[in-house]
């Protein structure tokens, strides 16, 4: 990677310019190949159509869209015209959609034909798919350009979390902080030979992270609008797909699909990263049975600290399957127990080069969580073993308590999904007057099999405490997804909450 210093402007110009960069899949009859000059002269031309259209340096552009290769040129072109770009979840209601261009102020809106209804009309905006004077290739104004070199601490981009406990928060990262984030996940060796499949929502830190990443890398993306097992598989065995990214409830989906993988030629993968949400020993063995001898890992990252702080052992140290490692150089790492002391479980503060500026427009949440000194709190509980690796336990926003003991729903999670049986679940809490609450499981169990709800709550008592074991048990073809593609808790809860029978569950 070439001494970038604008978040916009990854592109090491060394290297060669016609090397294919990204296949946009937009259209699947007709995919489209971009080169690594071609992306860089429409990443330019977008910065200086935005200029001329009178944006000025610290302007909010929002991008409302599907994965597509305008959604990356606009993101990269904002940036290096020093404006800030904000990609907005096209799946939150229009509501929250308004509420998100108004919090960041945003002076342009870029979108996509099927989101238009959603842009709300005093904003000025500029369609992707309008090809007359008023449309996305309208403001292409093709031409040099030079970016834009930020000061210290000049916002790049605002990510706005997914909202699943009230309205979205704007997290404001600058250059330097996520230009950090990109060069920590490079290693030494060349990459550059690697095409990586992108699926996951370019609004979200997973699906832009590894486009940037693989920018930076001189690697190829593969872009998919949006997941869809089939066609992710199929994506696979038609460009030589050499490396996976995906959040973990993908790639459960992708390895059911047996069938589909045997007649796919599936032989170039070398590696399968997921992150953004939990992943279960269970998981990992059938990704690795799906992609024979295929290199398996897990990432660990947040908005507001930063894409990765795990990785290798400095000395070589084997990780376990499901360790997320050791911190990289430059990132710090607590754990405080309830006490508010050092230990080897509870909640993981972090302090990292990539920190978030404070959450836009609403300082005191960002006291709450960002101490005067840099330390931000994850919410996240998290285990150090003796060795020094780090391990997700769960959320402190999950963890209910079921007669005075606390139960993470993805420790319970992880010990369904030892079963045979079982392919996948998803443990949420319902309401008890002796208990207060009580573990409820959806299960999705392997095809052909007679799996009932009290053989999984005998499985639970002979495998874990007993508190742990589900009440109730809900057998799904298929789990609900949020719109970062990771199981959607919410809905499966009130799910639950409807279908509760206290006076059949077990005290």
């Amino acid at each position: 990677m070439h001494p970038a210093f604008n978040l916009g402007d990854l592109f090491d110009r060394s290297c060669a310019a016609d090397k294919v960069a990204l296949i946009d899949c937009l259209d699947w009859k007709r995919p489209r190949e971009y080169s690594y000059g071609e992306i860089d002269r429409l990443a330019n031309a977008c910065a200086r159509g935005m200029l001329a259209r009178g944006l000025k340096r610290g302007d909010s552009v929002a991008i409302l869209s599907a994965n597509r290769v305008e959604f990356l040129l606009a993101y990269f072109g904002a940036m290096r015209a020093g404006l800030v770009a904000v990609p907005v979840n096209h799946k939150f209601p229009r509501e929250t959609v308004d509420f998100v261009l108004r919090d960041c102020g945003a002076k342009l809106v870029l979108y996509d034909r099927k989101r238009g209804d959603m842009v709300p009309r005093d904003l000025a905006s500029v369609s992707f798919d309008d090809s007359g004077p008023h449309g996305f290739a309208a403001l292409l104004n093709v031409g040099p350009f030079e970016a834009v070199h930020p000061a210290t601490e000049e916002t790049a981009l605002v990510l706005y979390t997914s909202g699943s406990t009230g309205r979205p928060k704007g997290v404001p990262l600058s250059h330097r902080a996520y230009l950090w984030s990109v060069k920590a996940r490079l290693s030494g060796a060349s990459l550059e030979h690697h095409r990586l499949l992108v699926a996951a929502p370019l609004f979200h830190m997973n699906g832009l992270g590894t486009s940037k990443f693989a920018f930076a890398a001189h690697a190829s993306i593969v872009l998919l609008p949006q997941f869809d097992t089939g066609r992710y598989i199929e994506a696979i065995g038609r460009f030589s797909v050499t490396w996976l990214t995906a959040v973990p409830t993908m790639m459960a989906m992708v390895a059911r699909e047996k069938a589909l993988l045997a007649a796919t030629d599936i032989s170039t993968v070398e590696l399968v990263r997921m992150g953004s949400a939990p992943a279960t020993q269970k998981l990992i063995d059938n990704v690795k049975a799906a992609f024979p001898g295929v290199a398996v890992s897990i990432v660990y990252g947040t908005t507001e600290a930063g894409a990765v702080m795990f990785g290798a052992h400095p000395d070589g140290r084997p990780k376990p399957d499901l360790a997320l490692g050791w911190p990289l150089p430059g990132v710090e790492v607590r754990i405080l127990n309830a006490a508010g002391h050092e230990a080897d479980e509870g909640v993981l503060h972090i302090r990292t080069p990539a920190m978030m500026l404070g959450y836009l427009n609403l300082p005191a949440k960002t006291r709450s969580v960002l101490s005067a000194d840099g330390w931000y709190c994850s919410g996240d509980v998290f285990r150090r073993d003796a060795t020094g690796a780090f391990w997700f336990v769960g959320r402190v926003d999950d963890m209910f308590v079921c007669g005075g003991e606390n139960i993470y729903p993805s420790e319970v999670e992880a010990m369904l999904e030892r079963h045979p049986d079982i392919v996948q679940s998803c443990v949420v809490s319902v309401p008890d007057e002796l208990k207060h609450q009580k573990p409820f499981a959806f299960v999705i169990k392997r095809v052909g099999s007679t799996l009932d709800q009290a053989s999984v709550q005998r499985y639970a008592l002979e495998h874990a405490p007993a508190y742990q074991h589900p009440r109730q048990v809900v057998f799904l073809d298929k789990f609900p997804l949020a719109g970062t593609d990771k199981v959607d808790r919410k809905a499966l809860a009130e799910l639950a909450r409807s279908l509760w029978q206290p006076a059949a569950a077990e005290a």
